[in-house]
């Protein structure tokens, strides 16, 4: 049975706390099959982006799934040079057409790209009020970022979604995003590949101790903070396993993995990022 608990949104709609991420998915078949065979076994929640070059395969992949695309939560983002060339609305509509659809559940804004975020998301907040989008936020903003865009925003981000794992909890962002009213969302949850965290030590214990998979431990690590998770997996058994996540980690278990966090990243950093 795939979890299938969700969170209220600050616009109330509904998001599924564990979603599958395509981030790194090849076309050539692998991502039309991830999203096939995940949408099969039960996952509702999908994400990606037009920079992953894989919005078709995702688009096929659901509607060779059988599932009815309302049962669907799909996310996409607005990249980086399509803000700075302010081509917001004309890469949405690209987006849409790659993906087979006439809406997308969530619009995020990729990187807080400097002069261009504000003025990016003035369009996402038009294309939100014109119901082609149902709800909107952003990706790696920290703090200061939040803030600027708040001062203008007419729209409160509903979603950051963030690099976050025991490596690198983010509490403080977390705790002024939820003030905010804002849902958190965690990328690479699991490292990315050749990441230790699933080998760490205290991980590999606590998994031995609630017969879970690594994975199940740090997965359920996010969720119980109530943050949203979206593990990549090519893999089936891995996208099976990783939805399995009926149980409930102990208080003082949850503390040994904050004990974990090194503010150590390992994907690129919203303060300094050349793409």
């Amino acid at each position: 049975m795939i979890f299938s608990q969700t969170k209220k949104l600050n616009n109330g709609v509904e998001i599924p706390m564990l979603g599958l991420g395509v981030f790194l998915m090849p076309e050539q078949g692998v991502t039309l099959e991830a999203v096939r065979y995940a949408l099969r076994v039960g996952y509702r929640h999908l994400d990606t982006a037009s920079i992953y070059e894989n919005e078709g395969e995702v688009g096929e992949g659901i509607k060779q799934s059988g599932v009815l695309r309302e049962e669907i939560f799909l996310t996409t983002k607005l990249w980086n040079d399509d803000m700075r060339k302010g081509r917001a609305e004309a890469a949405f509509e690209e987006s849409l057409k790659r993906l087979g659809t006439d809406y997308v559940d969530l619009y995020l804004l990729h990187w807080p790209v400097a002069g261009k975020f504000i003025e990016s998301w003035k369009v996402l907040e038009s294309l939100y009020k014109q119901k082609r989008i149902r709800a909107i936020g952003v990706s790696n903003f920290h703090k200061h970022h939040m803030e600027a865009l708040l001062k203008e925003a007419e729209i409160v981000p509903a979603v950051n979604q963030i690099e976050r794992h025991p490596l690198l909890s983010q509490k403080e962002l977390i705790e002024y995003c939820t003030h905010q009213g804002i849902a958190v969302e965690a990328y690479s949850p699991l490292g990315s590949t050749g990441a230790p965290i699933l080998s760490e030590e205290t991980v590999v214990e606590l998994a031995r101790k609630y017969d879970r998979t690594p994975a199940q431990i740090v997965l359920k690590w996010n969720i119980e903070q109530g943050v949203i998770v979206i593990p990549k997996s090519t893999h089936k058994e891995r996208i099976l396993s990783n939805g399995q996540l009926d149980f409930m980690l102990r208080g003082e278990d949850i503390k040994m993995l904050d004990a974990l966090n090194e503010n150590k990243r390992i994907m690129a950093d919203p303060e300094n990022f050349n793409f």
